[in-house]
């Protein structure tokens, strides 16, 4: 299907913000998954990566990325690439958080750096040294 209805974008809650799917193999059949993230103030992102390349465009409010091992500060209308199989974390503007729209190639998967889940992971988080698709990517 070529057109994707607001009304039938599908929204993905966690505990660190609101994800909702614009088009995704399963969503208008695309060949990539484009997303918005409406990150909740003060989120704290789990460290993860991705077997994929992600383009991240910041919207509105702030956020601390890092990648790596190296720390990057983003703001509305900065648009970050963020390779494959680097381990990231980001932090959310503690009074605003962030909105920001991502796209990645159909079938990305997140995982673990090392294969250990972190504590507390949230029940949509890999396990382990599980690679999987997120819901608001497939």
């Amino acid at each position: 299907m070529p057109v994707v209805k607001a009304v039938d974008a599908r929204r993905t809650e966690t505990p660190n913000g609101v994800m909702t799917t614009f088009a995704s193999p399963t969503q208008g059949a695309a060949g990539a998954a484009v997303w918005r993230v409406e990150a909740r103030p003060g989120m704290v992102g789990p460290v993860h990566a991705f077997d994929a390349e992600l383009v991240w465009t910041w919207l509105a409010g702030s956020a601390v990325v890092e990648l790596g091992g190296e720390r990057h500060e983003v703001a509305a209308g900065d648009t970050m690439v963020l390779p494959a199989d680097v381990g990231r974390q980001m932090f959310a503007d503690a009074a605003h958080g962030f909105v920001s729209v991502v796209v990645a190639g159909a079938g990305a998967r997140a995982y673990n750096p090392g294969g250990v889940s972190e504590p507390g992971a949230c029940d949509l988080a890999p396990k382990d040294d599980e690679r999987l698709v997120p819901p608001w990517m497939s």
